[in-house]
């Protein structure tokens, strides 16, 4: 990659370029970037969740921070050091959890207590103030995913949305809520992927570009 692209600010104006449709959405994606940044710079973490297309949305977007995406983040040198070959395999990480994937505890919690209630139990014990929620809903107001922000809010988590032009009550509740121009479900998906991709990027960029080999 360029290195004039190795920027916060350059990721989102290649986004812009590639969708001129989220033009307005300029400085809600920067807000919501600023808003991971903050969390993740003082040691928080993210949690995601959805539903059906959205599920599969979270898992990306973890699997995006959790590992090298565009850059191959290596490890500092003092722990590469004390890691010896392991340590240069591993890859610099920005902690996420995609509340989709712990099928035990969400068998048994839908099971025993709610099933609207899966994802919000989970950020119940997961959230620490100062970690961030993002929630993923193409209408905005899938119920699960709702009373998850909620407890997100009451726990003192930012709360942010990725949802269709509508927000829905997801928009409402969330402290910051991405809203692409589409109605149809399809379509809501087809720009979710390039948004959430851009917001990994920017977030790359931040955290491992300087320690970054010229030639990567």
């Amino acid at each position: 990659m360029p290195k004039q692209e190795r920027t916060p600010e350059a990721q989102l104006a290649r986004l812009i370029r590639r969708y001129p449709s989220l033009e307005p959405l300029r400085e809600t994606v920067w807000a919501v970037y600023q808003a991971l940044e903050a969390s993740f710079a003082a040691g928080g973490k993210l949690l995601v969740c959805g539903n059906g297309g959205s599920a599969a949305d979270a898992d990306h977007i973890v699997g995006e921070l959790m590992k090298g995406f565009y850059l191959r983040r290596p490890l500092p040198a003092q722990e590469r050091e004390k890691l010896g070959p392991v340590g240069e395999k591993l890859q610099g990480a920005l902690p996420a959890i995609a509340l989709t994937q712990h099928a035990g505890l969400s068998t048994a919690f839908l099971n025993d207590v709610d099933p609207f209630l899966i994802y919000a139990q989970q950020v119940y014990g997961y959230g620490r103030a100062g970690d961030c929620f993002l929630g993923i809903s193409t209408s905005g107001n899938a119920r699960n995913v709702c009373e998850a922000a909620r407890v997100a809010h009451a726990r003192g988590l930012t709360t942010l949305a990725l949802t269709g032009a509508g927000g829905g009550t997801l928009g409402e509740i969330c402290d910051l809520c991405i809203r692409v121009p589409e109605t149809v479900t399809a379509d809501i998906q087809e720009l979710h992927l390039p948004v959430y991709h851009a917001l990994c990027a920017m977030l790359e960029m931040r955290f491992f570009a300087a320690g970054e080999p010229e030639d990567a």
